[in-house]
């Protein structure tokens, strides 16, 4: 699509390829422009997994929520949420323990919209746009602060976001700032594009991203992975590939899982 459609607010420009519409291309959905579909289309042409690679990092997301709501979590801050295609926070988490308040958090105005429109007479539900690299604005945030209660335990999911984050701005500080923010007993869901697999393929997978997309992508070692988790304590199994994270059934689990190309993990606030 080239026009402007209704669902795009004032002020974005198609032609330049965004995060959360080239993500949202590749789960088969319909918001997303061509500048975002030829960027997906290339990034498929070096790394032809990235469909299902994108796709298992969504059922990974479902899977995280259904164990946090098994284990008591009824509010859920989701950052770097992009667009909701399907299988959202709120749906998974409402269907599994109805009552859950799920905050959606992202920096494009797109995603922001788009998720507002299916959130409408969602009381429990809500989406803002703010920027990771300054979490204080998120959680001084008046809509934020309606839904969630930082006083008692509480889902944060940073899925396919930090790796959007430069050094520079210390992703790891950040999510610090998130951490000493949340009570005892709350949870931290991460997925984060590696470079441990393939090192050559990941720096060109990441050239490419970075030269068309406003974003730009920073894939990382298990290493600094897992210092995002510091101040947490990992739960079974621990820092993985993402298609190895509790899948519902041994046939989910493909037979080279190393190329998911993103590690996960779910870890718990003591």
């Amino acid at each position: 699509m080239t026009d402007q459609p209704g669902w795009a607010p004032p002020g974005v420009d198609p032609r330049r390829a965004n995060t959360a519409r080239v993500y949202d291309y590749w789960l088969g959905g319909s918001h997303n422009f061509l500048a975002d579909q030829d960027l997906g289309r290339a990034m498929a042409a070096i790394e032809p997994n990235v469909r299902a690679i994108t796709r298992a990092n969504r059922a990974f997301l479902g899977r995280a929520v259904r164990f946090l709501a098994a284990n008591g979590i009824r509010q859920f801050l989701d950052i770097g949420s992009g667009i909701p295609t399907q299988a959202n926070v709120h749906e998974v988490a409402q269907q599994a323990a109805p009552g859950s308040r799920v905050a959606y958090v992202d920096l494009d105005p797109v995603a922001v919209a788009h998720s507002k429109f299916i959130l409408a007479g969602n009381a429990a539900a809500v989406a803002i746009e703010a920027d990771l690299r300054a979490p204080e604005t998120i959680l001084t945030s008046p809509g934020i602060g309606r839904l969630i209660d930082f006083s008692e335990p509480a889902g944060l999911l940073l899925l396919a976001v930090l790796h959007f984050i430069a050094d520079a701005d210390d992703p790891w500080q950040i999510v610090a700032t998130l951490r000493d923010a949340l009570a005892p007993g709350s949870y931290l869901v991460v997925s984060h594009g590696t470079s441990e697999n393939d090192p050559a393929l990941a720096q060109a997978a990441e050239k490419l991203y970075n030269r068309s997309a406003s974003s730009q992508a920073h894939a990382r070692t298990r290493e600094e992975i897992l210092r995002l988790f510091d101040g947490f304590a990992l739960v079974d199994p621990g820092l993985v590939y993402v298609p190895l994270w509790r899948p519902d059934s041994p046939a989910d689990v493909p037979e080279h899982p190393r190329r998911f190309a993103n590690l996960v993990g779910v870890a718990r606030k003591g």
